[in-house]
């Protein structure tokens, strides 16, 4: 069987709001398909996000479907450009699972950045020490070579909050994570220094689902709610797994995923107060470091 290649976040954005617009104005794939002079597989493989649109293509199915919104068509033939760059991450292609590398593009566009996590601080959050030390439990295998190079896309992916326009970013903490010992008290200690200067409000934001909450609506694990600043207006929710991660973009899951984070945020502590606890919590690691 032939096989198509894996649907990028950007060409399955792209795809559905192509799909939305032609339901929208009642014309069936046939028609669309007869338009870019190509066949109803191709246009279901464009809706998919398994084959790109070319500027022609998406300008002569535009006029077809009848949209005039000039941001609108700019939006969707800059996103159909956007998915055939290589990111930065394409030089990394030897060690990257696809799923990762398909979580970096996803993060790389992301206008806002909300996550949960309930075990490890985030990647985008983590120290050179901290980060060497996960990496090493997951990758028992890997080469000095291939630590490095696994350290080098975590610094890279940590510099999103250094561009002219970085994303906002909420992260949410269960308190397990600041007390869980990852490399010892001294790694610890300055890997909660690290969060104690990062913290910005409202730009880049950290607070503390601390264990005085009891159940909480993250006790089924982390995820993570990307926003993209496009008319579109489509929202990606990622959840990991063992052996993989899952992308959910159909709006009744990225809904409750929404709710599920205004629910965790509403019983985490204020930033400063989850500072505090932080400071506190660093404090008792620099004692026994």
């Amino acid at each position: 069987m032939p096989s198509h290649p894996r649907p990028t976040v950007r060409r399955r954005r792209l795809g559905a709001e192509l799909k939305r617009l032609r339901e929208k104005a009642g014309v069936r794939m046939e028609d669309a398909a007869e338009r870019i002079g190509g066949d109803k597989p191709k246009i279901s493989r464009q809706e998919n996000g398994r084959q790109g649109v070319s500027k022609l293509e998406i300008e002569a199915l535009l006029a077809l479907y009848g949209v005039s919104d000039e941001r609108l068509r700019t939006a969707l033939i800059t996103l159909a450009r956007e998915g055939r760059r290589k990111g930065w991450w394409a030089q990394y292609s030897d060690i990257l699972s696809s799923n990762f590398q398909e979580r970096l593009s996803i993060e790389s566009d992301a206008a806002r950045i909300l996550t949960f996590q309930p075990m490890l601080v985030p990647g985008l959050l983590q120290t050179v020490e901290y980060a060497t030390e996960t990496i090493r439990s997951f990758n028992k295998t890997a080469t000095e070579e291939q630590l490095d190079s696994y350290i080098e896309v975590r610094r890279s992916r940590q510099e999103i909050f250094a561009r002219e326009n970085p994303p906002q970013y909420v992260c949410l903490l269960d308190e397990a994570v600041l007390r869980r010992e990852v490399g010892g008290p001294a790694v610890m200690a300055a890997q909660l220094g690290r969060i104690l200067e990062v913290n910005n409000p409202p730009k880049l934001t950290i607070q503390v689902v601390p264990f005085s909450q009891g159940w909480h609506a993250g006790a089924d694990g982390a995820f993570n709610i990307y926003s993209y600043p496009d008319p579109m207006d489509l929202d990606v929710v990622n959840l990991e797994y063992l052996d993989g991660a899952l992308y959910l973009e159909e709006d009744e899951p990225v809904e409750r995923y929404q709710l599920a984070f205004d629910e965790l945020r509403a019983t985490a502590l204020a930033s400063r107060q989850s500072m505090e606890l932080i400071s506190t919590v660093k404090r008792e690691f620099v004692n026994r470091a």
